[in-house]
């Protein structure tokens, strides 16, 4: 194999898909990534952990003999990070080395033949539909918090998608860590009616979310089976996506969604995130626990910690029910505060010791639980 590229191009596509390959591995070759020339002047990188691959077509400025080979990722994307701005990459592969040159730079890096690079088999992905890049986007962003990190409870380690009817077709995102849960609703896009019930893994989602951010203005086609669900962007020579999904049953979540919780509480949520920032700023790392106290037309917030003393802020509020006082971990109650932009956010409560509602308005396609916590 031997192709000359741009600097800039290769660097792109390699910042791409050199995060998917895990720093330490044990199977040397799923640290490399499998670069492939065609007679027709383009670069494909593919690079995969085994549950996760992502492929990039690249116009090369020459391809003088096709060919493929793996080379180690992480060394060439720092290589082609070093090299000066503007020059001109050649790769030439003979006797198991990858020759690089640059300018006055040359490189030589061992390889491994392509043949042991594992790809992940698709098979057939018979449900298909477009959503544009930047619903998808947002659908991530308003959800993904709340993924849990707990491996033992590894089917709540993704976002969970799946069709339902609430008067009209519509494809609801959820994620939940058992202490906070987060659902985005969007319409129902043409295709996805009969799709089965995923669960897009952490890291999937993570890489995709990142993809995302450099084809905004476009669509992402999304094909999907029970257990594969690949993502296309930038459409024909884009970067493809293909994850596996979670094997578990993700829980009925609609049964923690409070719908009778008859104390409204109106607020601007900037203000209240700031307050709950500053008093939590004495609460013990193990707790994070802050105190709301509501009482009409306002929310002292506090907190009293045995090691580092007692902080109280009050913020303004619109609240028309009896007083009471509810606990929350500060930190969860942040990362939902942190989602809602506009002026008012709602928070719908029961008593001290139940589930609360939190969201923009009724119409907004984000809706939030927190459990509350003891303090």
């Amino acid at each position: 194999m031997k192709a000359t590229i741009e600097r800039a191009t290769l660097l792109r596509c390699l910042s791409h898909v050199q995060s998917v390959v895990e720093r330490r591995n044990t199977i040397p070759i799923l640290s490399n990534v499998l670069i492939e020339a065609d007679a027709g002047g383009s670069l494909k990188v593919m690079a995969t952990d085994l549950d996760l691959q992502v492929v990039e077509n690249m116009a090369a400025a020459s391809v003088e003999a096709a060919g493929a080979i793996t080379v180690s990722a992480h060394l060439l994307f720092d290589i082609a990070r070093k090299l000066p701005e503007g020059s001109q990459v050649s790769l030439e592969t003979a006797d198991n080395r990858m020759a690089i040159k640059a300018g006055r730079s040359r490189f030589s890096l061992p390889t491994l033949p392509r043949d042991d690079f594992p790809v992940i088999v698709e098979g057939d992905l018979p449900t298909s539909f477009e959503l544009p890049a930047k619903l998808l986007a947002e659908l991530i962003d308003r959800t993904r918090f709340a993924i849990s990190t707990e491996e033992t409870r590894y089917y709540l380690n993704g976002i969970f998608l799946h069709v339902a009817d609430d008067g009209k077709p519509v494809l609801k995102a959820a994620a939940t860590d058992g202490h906070r849960l987060a659902r985005f609703t969007i319409d129902q896009p043409d295709g996805a009616d009969g799709m089965p019930d995923v669960i897009v893994p952490r890291k999937a989602i993570a890489e995709l979310r990142k993809l995302l951010e450099e084809s905004l203005d476009g669509n992402v086609q999304i094909d999907l089976s029970a257990s594969k669900i690949r993502f296309t962007m930038g459409g024909e020579g884009g970067v493809v996506l293909t994850s596996k999904l979670i094997d578990g049953t993700f829980p009925d979540y609609s049964r923690v969604i409070p719908t009778g919780n008859d104390k409204l509480l109106k607020i601007d949520p900037k203000s209240f995130f700031e307050g709950v920032d500053r008093v939590a700023t004495i609460a013990t790392e193990k707790t994070r626990a802050v105190k709301m106290g509501l009482d009409t037309d306002k929310v002292i917030l506090s907190v009293t910690s045995p090691d580092n003393g007692t902080a109280t802020e009050e913020v303004a509020a619109d609240y028309g029910s009896e007083g009471f006082e509810i606990g929350f971990n500060a930190n969860y109650l942040k990362d939902i505060l942190g989602q809602i932009d506009s002026d008012v956010v709602e928070l719908h409560l029961a008593d001290a010791g139940a589930p609360t509602l939190i969201r923009k308005d009724d119409k907004s396609p984000a809706m939030y639980v927190l459990m509350p916590m003891r303090v």
